[in-house]
């Protein structure tokens, strides 16, 4: 079987050292504990909460302000790189290593204090991950991996679940802001899987879902339309600690097309068949009439 790991192939290219590596997951987990520190600060006493670009899809001081302490630890120890962030957007840097940081995942779980929700801090090489750290502030919860040092939650090493059977899984998923605009919105997946498994959770929180099957909390998780700082840290957790992640067809995953699978290896197979299933179910269980004027 070809090797799907991501984070193997981008410590390969990026030719650093061991040493090296685990001073960049050291910067990572200073930058991931700063944000949650905000997230933290901030939680309950929101004064602003605004909607972006799409419906649904929230902002707030915490994102903001979690985002400014991040970005202070990485420029400050690692001036050179580039940095993707959610809220400010790229800044390049010199040479192939980048920053990928999301520091509110979950924002609407946190406007409503739901406390489901993370800082999360990855480095991608030519867009591949490499480590990533990940701060749970409302949970006392705090991961972090790097390609060949393992997978750990408050310093204890993670392991994936040896789950082989999907009726008896437990899994995740989430829906991207476009679910009411088009037919391709994940819930046919939802009820298919539902069904055919112990159960399918939506808390909300792409790199937190991540990290829940890393620990093995979580059997498996896919989704579709995710952005690349909701995945970079959570995929080298869940490779680390023994996982699986490729894309839907079960091939190596590109981290800008916005879907994948992320499970134990006993699953993966049937994630990959039952997603293929529900192809021609989609939009089934929605008649032209609830359609109707929506552009699909």
């Amino acid at each position: 079987m070809t090797d799907l790991r991501l984070s193997s192939a981008a410590l390969l290219g990026s030719g650093l050292s061991q040493a090296e590596l685990l001073d960049l997951a050291a910067v990572a987990r200073r930058a991931a504990e700063a944000g949650g520190a905000k997230l933290r600060q901030h939680f309950g006493r929101l004064e602003r909460i605004r909607e972006k670009s799409r419906a649904g899809d929230l902002v707030t001081e915490a994102d903001e302000a979690a985002e400014v302490a991040v970005l202070a630890v990485l420029e400050a120890a690692t001036p050179g790189l580039g940095i993707l962030a959610e809220e400010s957007g790229r800044r390049p840097g010199t040479g192939e290593l980048e920053w990928c940081v999301d520091p509110l995942d979950g924002t609407t779980n946190y406007a409503h204090g739901f406390p489901f929700f993370a800082t999360s801090v990855g480095l991608t090489w030519q867009g591949l991950p490499l480590l990533g750290a990940l701060a749970l502030p409302a949970l006392d919860q705090f991961f972090w991996a790097a390609a060949g040092q393992g997978a750990w939650c408050n310093d204890r090493p993670l392991a994936i679940s040896r789950c082989d059977q999907l009726a008896k899984s437990l899994l995740a998923t989430g829906f991207a802001y476009d679910r009411c605009s088009r037919l391709d919105n994940n819930y046919a997946e939802f009820a298919w899987f539902t069904h055919r498994s112990h159960g399918v959770r939506r808390a909300g929180a792409a790199a937190v879902d991540l990290a829940y099957v890393a620990a093995g909390r979580l059997d498996g998780y896919w989704e579709r339309g995710l952005s690349p700082w909701d995945l970079a840290a959570g995929i080298v957790l869940v490779e680390e600690a023994g996982g699986i992640v490729s894309d839907y067809a079960g091939q190596r995953l590109n981290p800008t097309d916005g879907r994948l699978i992320a499970c134990a290896p006993g699953l993966h197979q049937a994630l990959i068949n039952d997603l293929a299933a529900c192809e021609p179910l989609r939009g089934a269980s929605y008649g032209a009439a609830e359609l109707d004027g929506i552009a699909v």
